[in-house]
Protein backbone atom coordinates (compact mmCIF):
# COMPACT_ATOMS: atom_id res chain seq x y z
CA UNK A 1 0.00 0.00 0.00
CA UNK A 2 2.58 2.46 0.68
CA UNK A 3 3.71 1.59 -2.77
CA UNK A 4 1.08 2.56 -3.91
CA UNK A 5 0.91 6.04 -1.89
CA UNK A 6 4.09 6.99 -2.59
CA UNK A 7 3.31 6.63 -6.75
CA UNK A 8 0.35 8.89 -5.92
CA UNK A 9 2.47 11.28 -4.25
CA UNK A 10 5.10 11.46 -6.82
CA UNK A 11 7.99 9.37 -5.23
CA UNK A 12 8.00 6.73 -6.78
CA UNK A 13 7.09 5.84 -10.83
CA UNK A 14 6.03 2.15 -11.24
CA UNK A 15 2.97 0.35 -10.43
CA UNK A 16 2.96 -3.23 -9.83
CA UNK A 17 0.43 -5.29 -10.23
CA UNK A 18 -0.11 -5.77 -7.10
CA UNK A 19 -1.17 -2.23 -6.33
CA UNK A 20 -4.29 -2.60 -8.04
CA UNK A 21 -7.35 -4.07 -6.03
CA UNK A 22 -10.35 -6.00 -7.86
CA UNK A 23 -13.46 -4.01 -7.20
CA UNK A 24 -16.85 -6.62 -7.26
CA UNK A 25 -19.27 -3.98 -8.43
CA UNK A 26 -21.92 -7.19 -8.12
CA UNK A 27 -21.29 -6.76 -4.43
CA UNK A 28 -22.30 -2.71 -4.57
CA UNK A 29 -25.81 -3.83 -6.65
CA UNK A 30 -28.97 -4.72 -3.62
CA UNK A 31 -28.76 -8.14 -3.50
CA UNK A 32 -32.78 -9.86 -2.51
CA UNK A 33 -33.79 -9.66 1.25
CA UNK A 34 -31.22 -7.13 1.41
CA UNK A 35 -32.83 -2.91 2.74
CA UNK A 36 -34.19 -1.16 -0.34
CA UNK A 37 -34.07 2.46 -1.11
CA UNK A 38 -36.79 4.53 -0.42
CA UNK A 39 -36.50 6.18 -4.26
CA UNK A 40 -35.70 4.34 -7.49
CA UNK A 41 -34.86 5.81 -11.04
CA UNK A 42 -36.57 3.60 -13.43
CA UNK A 43 -36.30 3.83 -16.86
CA UNK A 44 -39.32 3.28 -19.33
CA UNK A 45 -40.56 3.93 -22.98
CA UNK A 46 -44.35 4.87 -24.16
CA UNK A 47 -45.32 3.75 -27.24
CA UNK A 48 -48.85 4.73 -27.24
CA UNK A 49 -51.33 6.46 -24.33
CA UNK A 50 -51.83 2.83 -22.65
CA UNK A 51 -48.26 2.70 -21.27
CA UNK A 52 -48.98 6.14 -19.40
CA UNK A 53 -50.01 4.58 -16.36
CA UNK A 54 -47.64 2.44 -16.05
CA UNK A 55 -44.97 5.55 -15.57
CA UNK A 56 -47.51 7.88 -13.78
CA UNK A 57 -47.65 5.25 -11.04
CA UNK A 58 -43.90 5.10 -10.55
CA UNK A 59 -43.58 9.23 -9.73
CA UNK A 60 -46.57 8.70 -7.54
CA UNK A 61 -45.17 5.74 -5.88
CA UNK A 62 -41.61 8.40 -5.34
CA UNK A 63 -39.49 6.80 -7.68
CA UNK A 64 -37.40 8.99 -10.80
CA UNK A 65 -38.46 8.18 -14.05
CA UNK A 66 -36.61 8.68 -17.30
CA UNK A 67 -39.01 7.60 -20.58
CA UNK A 68 -38.09 7.04 -24.06
CA UNK A 69 -40.96 9.00 -26.07
CA UNK A 70 -39.22 8.77 -29.44
CA UNK A 71 -41.61 6.20 -30.72
CA UNK A 72 -44.29 8.66 -29.79
CA UNK A 73 -42.91 11.39 -32.15
CA UNK A 74 -45.07 9.33 -35.46
CA UNK A 75 -48.36 10.82 -33.71
CA UNK A 76 -48.53 14.55 -33.25
CA UNK A 77 -51.84 14.02 -31.12
CA UNK A 78 -50.63 11.24 -28.91
CA UNK A 79 -47.62 12.76 -27.82
CA UNK A 80 -49.01 15.66 -26.62
CA UNK A 81 -52.09 13.64 -24.77
CA UNK A 82 -48.93 11.55 -23.12
CA UNK A 83 -46.77 14.85 -22.32
CA UNK A 84 -50.02 16.56 -20.99
CA UNK A 85 -50.68 13.79 -18.58
CA UNK A 86 -47.11 13.03 -17.43
CA UNK A 87 -46.73 17.32 -16.75
CA UNK A 88 -50.18 17.13 -14.58
CA UNK A 89 -48.87 13.97 -13.15
CA UNK A 90 -45.40 16.68 -11.74
CA UNK A 91 -47.70 19.00 -10.69
CA UNK A 92 -49.46 16.92 -8.56
CA UNK A 93 -47.04 15.61 -6.56
CA UNK A 94 -45.13 18.89 -6.60
CA UNK A 95 -42.24 17.13 -8.38
CA UNK A 96 -40.38 18.37 -12.01
CA UNK A 97 -40.21 17.26 -15.44
CA UNK A 98 -37.97 18.31 -18.34
CA UNK A 99 -36.89 16.87 -21.52
CA UNK A 100 -33.60 15.86 -22.90
CA UNK A 101 -32.34 14.43 -25.93
CA UNK A 102 -34.25 16.63 -28.92
CA UNK A 103 -37.28 15.24 -26.56
CA UNK A 104 -36.32 12.17 -27.27
CA UNK A 105 -36.32 11.36 -23.81
CA UNK A 106 -38.15 12.46 -20.89
CA UNK A 107 -37.23 12.77 -16.56
CA UNK A 108 -40.07 13.22 -14.34
CA UNK A 109 -39.15 13.44 -10.73
CA UNK A 110 -41.57 12.82 -7.59
CA UNK A 111 -41.85 15.14 -4.73
CA UNK A 112 -38.83 17.77 -3.53
CA UNK A 113 -36.60 16.87 -6.07
CA UNK A 114 -35.81 19.18 -8.96
CA UNK A 115 -34.03 19.06 -12.01
CA UNK A 116 -31.14 21.60 -12.97
CA UNK A 117 -31.40 22.99 -16.25
CA UNK A 118 -27.84 23.74 -16.25
CA UNK A 119 -25.49 21.55 -18.17
CA UNK A 120 -22.22 20.53 -16.26
CA UNK A 121 -19.58 20.72 -18.47
CA UNK A 122 -19.06 19.91 -22.05
CA UNK A 123 -20.37 21.78 -24.83
CA UNK A 124 -23.73 24.19 -24.29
Amino acid sequence: MSKLLDTIIGRSSTVGEDDYMELDLASFEGAEGEETASMYVKVAAIADLKETPKVKDEVYNGNIVIVDISKLKMDKITYERVLKDLKEVAKDVNGDIVGLGDQKYIVITPMSVKISREKIGGAR
